[in-house]
């Protein structure tokens, strides 16, 4: 049996990556079928997240895959090389130069790549490389007297050195994680940005990668700023004028319904000479590279983030890979990314030591986890050591009392404010311990006549894809609301959500692709903040169980989360990262 049959047979290969290989046989029936089967592999390791796949990693990739079948035999690490080096489907490439313009795979450093993918990361790391070459605009000195106004409390520390750069530098990082002052700091450098900046007002881009986190943005922004008013140090001027609309990166870039292009690219730069992007590691390599290629080499790109959250759903983890590139020692400073790092953290009350399991977490601390869990060290966390048999009961014991208060609310803007209050997190969306089936059971207990079937008041449910027509975005989050409408006194059902100037309603009918959002994916609550969460993991190790899942989900809650973990799987989920193998921090060095 040839291998690229044997993976497939096997379940390590998808139909959609084994029909690119029997297409590269038709298209030349004497490919040899360790091409064959490498190709398929390298669009396997695309759905992965990976940009690239090391050959060297095959074994690798396939366990990750499916860790509990016996592998394929594999052919020796030489043998594939050497036969790929040989193929005309293969080019070669060397420190971004490939030797054919047309071939679907290249091979640079024993790595494979589809060949879209190696260009996005070739045309990213080029595109940060001239931003860092492009001529930094000199700090006056008499900005330090404003600067200890709007940071008496870190005039020498990260938040003001953040201001400074951004005068300075027409390409910004800064990170840090949940509650570090990431937003506050941003209102505060836009001031001092608008206050120096040569001739008219600058024009200021606000923009998310999804419509939740865009909203949660400007909304922070617009807090901050009016702090800074009601302090007396910003007039309600210029307060206004620095709290633009904040927008999805794909409304900012201008986007095509029948086009992976977007209007706004290098020939076509924003119009704007401040483009602020945040949760920058929610962005996939496609889009990053797309985004940096459009904003203009005068202007300025601050992106947002944390590292030690997940990566995006799609391919690429490239916020990491730019922390890295921001930490490599032997490159001058000119060279490098610019990385101011936030670490005091600000959302969590003094009796929680939520963010201290966190920090823990994301540094694999394994034994100091569990003990602490299993001793209950870390004021405001309850694990319970639980299975997938007993999930649904915990679940529904928490879940729906919180959302019956939901439903209870006197008003819609109320019943938005106390969905924020409690949400339950799961790792995977299928399974007993899956947001699809717990989103079932949650609304089934609520509305028991009809067992959660359709809308009802006090449905929560989530926005699945961007609509522009409706201005309703992936993530955006609304709650179903029956009154009694005024004119005729009928019940009237309507879905409301966020958005300026208070809440705005639309006809179940008329929504774009939606669900239930009683429970979410820790994935899709990336960019949200609850008082509390239930996180519940499968009873068996599941391939998405990592540290970045596990601190991301943590994370999400300000005032206690319940864990809901058997310990096999959460010692899996603390050993394992969600490394997304590429070639982007090489390059950038």
């Amino acid at each position: 049996m040839s291998l690229l049959l044997a993976l497939y047979r096997g379940g390590w290969l998808r139909t959609v990556d084994h029909a690119l290989g029997e297409s590269l046989r038709r298209l030349r029936p004497d490919t040899p079928d360790l091409v064959l089967a490498a190709a398929a592999l390298c669009s396997r390791a695309i759905a992965q997240g990976h940009s690239q796949l090391p050959l060297a990693l095959v074994p690798e990739l396939l366990l990750d895959i499916g860790a509990e079948r016996a592998l394929p035999e594999l052919p020796p690490h030489d043998e594939w090389l050497a036969v790929l080096h040989g193929s005309p489907w293969v080019s070669l490439a060397v420190a971004g130069v490939c030797a054919s313009p047309v071939t679907p795979l290249v091979l640079e450093d024993e790595a494979l790549s589809l060949r879209r993918y190696w260009r996005y990361e070739v045309r990213l790391a080029e595109a940060i490389a001239h931003r860092l070459t492009t001529t930094a605009t000199p700090v006056a000195a008499a900005v330090d007297a404003r600067l200890a106004q709007l940071f008496p409390e870190d005039v020498a520390g990260a938040q003001a050195r953040t201001a400074r750069a951004l005068l300075g530098e027409h390409f910004l990082l800064l990170t840090g994680g949940p509650g570090t002052g990431k937003t506050t700091t941003v209102a505060r450098a836009l001031v001092v940005f608008a206050e120096n900046f040569p001739g008219a007002a600058p024009t200021i881009a606000l923009a998310a990668p999804t419509g939740k986190a865009a909203a949660r943005l400007a909304e922070s922004v617009r807090e901050s700023l009016a702090r800074l008013v009601a302090e007396g140090r910003v007039s309600e001027d210029a307060a206004r004028q620095l709290a633009p609309e904040a927008r999805t990166l794909h409304r900012l870039l201008g986007w095509r319904p029948d086009s992976t292009d977007f209007r706004h690219d290098a020939a076509h730069p924003l119009p704007a000479d401040l483009v602020i992007v945040d949760e920058a590691s929610m962005i996939d390599l496609p889009l990053m590279c797309k985004l940096v290629e459009a904003v203009a080499p005068t202007a300025t790109l601050l992106l947002i983030g944390d590292r030690d959250q997940l990566p995006s759903v799609e391919t690429g983890d490239v916020l990491a890979a730019l922390c890295d590139a921001s930490e490599i020692a032997d490159l001058p400073p000119a060279r490098r990314p610019t990385r101011v790092h936030l670490t005091q953290t600000h959302r969590q009350r003094a009796d929680v030591d939520v963010a201290t399991l966190a920090a823990r977490v994301r540094d694999g601390e394994v034994e100091a986890v569990m003990s602490g869990l299993a001793n209950d060290a870390f004021r405001g966390v309850s694990w319970r050591n639980g299975s997938d048999r007993a999930v649904a009961d915990a679940v529904l014991a928490a879940a729906v009392p919180a959302f019956r208060r939901v439903a209870d609310a006197p008003d819609v803007a109320s019943a938005l404010a106390e969905a924020r209050q409690f949400r339950v997190l799961t790792a995977v969306r299928e399974g007993a311990a899956g947001s699809q089936t717990l989103n079932g059971q949650i609304a089934a207990a609520l509305d028991p006549a009809r067992r959660g079937s359709g809308f009802f008041h006090g449905r929560l449910v989530l926005i699945t894809e961007n609509s522009y027509r409706h201005g309703l975005f992936n993530g955006d989050i609304g709650i179903a609301w029956q009154e009694h409408d005024d004119a005729s006194g009928e019940p009237s059902l309507r879905v409301w959500f966020d958005a300026d100037g208070g809440p705005r309603a639309w006809l179940p009918a008329a929504l774009p692709a939606h669900e239930s959002a009683f429970a979410l994916t820790v994935h899709k609550s990336q960019g949200s903040e609850f008082e509390r969460v239930f996180l519940a993991l499968p009873e068996r190790s599941a391939r998405v169980l990592s540290r970045e899942l596990l601190y991301t989900g943590l994370t999400r809650c300000r005032e206690h989360v319940t864990l809901w973990a058997s310990e096999p799987a959460l010692r899996e989920g603390l050993q394992r990262r969600a490394q997304r193998w590429s070639g982007l921090a090489a390059r950038l060095r």
